[in-house]
């Protein structure tokens, strides 16, 4: 199927092959019929990509200040390469489109197949949409007419978080698409209007719909909007505008009356004057996206908000808008300036900072199938080949770190690697492209069925790695999965009965255990060193909790997540396994979860472990230290870049026995694996050893509830 994205280091846009997406657990396949292109949201990703360098950093200083820091503690090659990587990553566009279910996931109720519907997908031929990003299209109401949805909820959900009231003035600035929708719903809500904007064509659409439009280039915004409402001001503004000046926030409070309401839905500068707001007791508010719900996963994939509790959510406005479409309130089909065929989308992107155009809709082929999905799951990357022979692999995701560290380091070691999996498609097909590999599919299946595939890597959210190991294994293939293993008991139980039952090999990403310098430590202690101490601390920075490592059921939390390498990183420096666990958290609550912790650990052969797992660090510090105390000698490495040692019989000025640049041992652990699933050989990580690990991290979560040692 075709899709259309944008680069962001060149900002060129194109239209490219990529497979049909997965439907996936709580998401809906829907064939587009039309899409929506947005000039004011997608020109700013467009100019952002066309920018150089600087400007781009001028941008997003903020972005500047972590590059630094990251410099600091992992060097200036890494950052550089990871910068590289992701402006080199391409994304998708649009977000406002209209087709006809094709199938439904798992646990998706209310759809069935054939349905009208609305969604947020991006412009592409075939997409998959979580459920309550999803409407259905009432009767009378087009495909073309229906795709102005999603865009127009944004301008709704600023109305509603200002609250408007029959008979007040609102003032709303910007009169692009989102503008233009906005002023229709405020007219219909018996709200008098006044529009303001720069461009003359937008005043006069305005002044069509029966409100009032001034241009600010020639009028005096703050004298007009005083003089109309008898020098009260308006009782609020909605600001629809992008801008980097500052000019428009500080007209919005002038023009506003005392106890005024201020949305901001646009992107306009922030540089607030404090007397503004305060001789007025101002409120602003930044409005988010389509409404309650936006960016909770559980949410978006069917878990609803009760309506006597939160009336308006992002599903909820969806149909608010459909109906206001279907009953007249609003005019969109006059907004349309242009209709263009996907295979046509240049027309829209070659030069949109010259382009007069409120909304281009594009306009999908008819692909109807039969059976309703079409079969494109997989396609064959041009100018690539595949030779076959022992050892082939697949990956199994294909998220940032398998484009700046997995297939780097396979390729390095000379990898022959057939498929690449996502569940969406594009981001295997980037990857697939970049890594020169034959074939990108979202069909896991079919994978697994190729006789040709000796070995699985997966890389994919945490909660995956349990099932698609063990279906891997019962599949007959050799496993690699980035950790954790698992994230909880029953899980771990299946995929140690799958290895028993099948006789195949896994082994978990612990690659730190391959770093020169980890290896150069236990050399120095010995294979059998007997009770030592050891303290390995994660400045692990801060993580939002709303991210998916922190949701137990998805990501598993931190410390079964990322503090698991630690604890095999101790293991393999003691030569033994854990018997007992105890975690202290900051605070004295019971916790489920937690990413700031103590981690203790006692070891078979009487060696001692402490984690240190802090994200209240900062980043400019070092990221990752090792102190291993053993028979009066003391070994430090710092962030896996320089290693020093103390009372030694041969150390180099300074204590310091390595310094080069940073080595976390992936390049040797892939390098290593390569070699075993093409000629055989004992597994890199004995399993006893990754069950042992697996189940202290878990006992660790154990112990931080009851509060006391947990014995494995």
């Amino acid at each position: 199927m075709k899709q259309v994205i944008q680069h962001l280091k060149s900002g060129e846009t194109n239209l490219i092959d990529v497979p049909v997406p997965e439907t996936g657990e709580g998401k809906i396949l829907i064939r587009n019929e039309r899409s929506l292109v947005s000039l004011g949201t997608e020109k700013m990703l467009i100019t952002f990509g066309k920018a150089n360098l600087i400007d781009k950093a001028r941008q997003q200083p903020e972005k500047v200040k972590e590059v630094i820091n990251k410099m600091k503690t992992d060097g200036i090659q890494p950052t550089l390469k990871a910068v590289s990587n992701k402006l080199n990553t391409p994304i998708s566009l649009g977000y406002s489109n209209a087709g006809e279910v094709i199938a439904v996931g798992k646990g998706v109720a209310g759809f069935k197949i054939g349905d009208r519907v609305v969604s947020n997908g991006p412009h592409a031929e075939i997409v998959a949409v979580p459920q309550n990003l999803v409407a259905k299209i009432p009767d009378g109401v087009s495909y073309e007419e229906a795709c102005f949805t999603v865009v127009g909820s944004i301008g709704l959900q600023g109305i509603r978080l200002l609250k408007p009231t029959f008979g007040e003035t609102m003032v709303v600035i910007g009169l692009g698409l989102i503008g233009l929708i906005t002023i229709q719903l405020l007219k219909a809500n018996g709200i008098k209007v006044i529009g303001t904007d720069l461009d003359d064509d937008k005043i006069e659409r305005a002044r069509r719909f029966g409100i009032t439009a001034i241009n600010t280039g020639s009028v005096n915004p703050v004298e007009y909007v005083n003089q109309v409402t008898n020098h009260i001001g308006a009782d609020g503004v909605l600001i629809t505008a992008t801008t980097k000046s500052n000019t428009v926030i500080k007209q919005a409070a002038n023009m506003t009356r005392q106890r005024g309401r201020i949305v901001l839905v646009g992107v306009i500068g922030l540089q607030i004057n404090r007397a503004d707001f305060y001789k007025k007791e101002l409120t602003f508010q930044v409005s988010c996206s389509y409404g309650p719900g936006r960016y909770d996963t559980d949410y978006e994939n069917g878990k609803d908000y009760p309506l006597p509790y939160v009336r308006w959510t992002e599903k909820r406005n969806f149909e608010a808008m459909l109906n206001a479409i279907k009953e007249g309130q609003v005019d969109v089909k006059s907004l349309i300036t242009g209709r263009i065929a996907l295979n046509g989308y240049l027309e829209v992107y070659y030069d949109m900072n010259s382009s007069t155009s409120i909304a281009s809709i594009l306009e999908y082929p008819n692909k109807k199938t039969l059976n309703g999905v079409p079969p494109e799951r997989t396609i064959d990357i041009p100018g690539t080949s595949f030779k076959g022979g022992k050892g082939v692999m697949a990956i199994v995701g294909a998220g940032n770190f398998a484009h700046s560290t997995i297939l780097p380091s396979l390729k390095k070691a000379e990898a022959s690697i057939k498929y690449i999996t996502s569940s969406g498609g594009l981001s295997s097909t980037t990857l697939a492209k970049k890594f020169k590999v034959p074939l990108s599919t979202t069909d896991f299946d079919l994978v697994l069925a190729d006789q040709d595939v000796d070995g699985i890597i997966i890389n994919t959210r945490h909660n995956l790695h349990a099932s698609l190991s063990v279906k891997a294994l019962k599949a007959g293939k050799q496993v690699f999965v980035e950790k954790p293993l698992a994230l909880n008991k029953s899980e771990l139980d299946k995929i140690i009965t799958a290895v028993k039952e099948t006789g195949n090999t896994i082994t978990v990403g612990y690659n730190r255990r391959f770093s020169p310098y980890l290896e150069k430590m236990k050399n120095i202690v010995g294979k059998y060193p007997g009770p030592m101490n050891v303290i390995a601390t994660m400045n692990a920075g801060f993580i939002s909790p709303d991210v998916w490592v922190h949701d137990m059921k998805v990501g598993g939390g931190r410390i079964i997540g990322e503090a698991c390498h630690y604890v095999d990183l101790i293991s393999f420096l003691t030569g033994s396994k854990v018997v007992s666990v105890c975690m202290q958290t900051m605070g004295n609550e019971p916790k489920e979860n937690t990413d700031n912790a103590t981690i203790l650990l006692k070891y078979e052969n009487g060696s001692l472990g402490t984690i240190n797992y802090f994200s209240n660090g900062h980043k400019s510090y070092s990221k990752e230290r090792i102190e291993l105390y053993h028979q009066g000698r003391n070994l430090i490495m710092e962030n896996f870049r320089k290693l020093y040692g103390y009372g030694l019989n041969e150390f180099s000025l300074f204590n310091k026995i390595m310094s080069s640049k940073q080595d976390k041992g992936h390049n040797k652990q892939f390098n290593l694996l390569v070699d075993r699933w093409k000629n055989g050989g004992d597994p890199l990580i004995p399993f006893s050893e990754i069950v042992n690990t697996t189940k202290a991290t878990f006992a660790a979560i154990e112990s931080m509830k009851q509060n006391k040692w947990i014995n494995i």
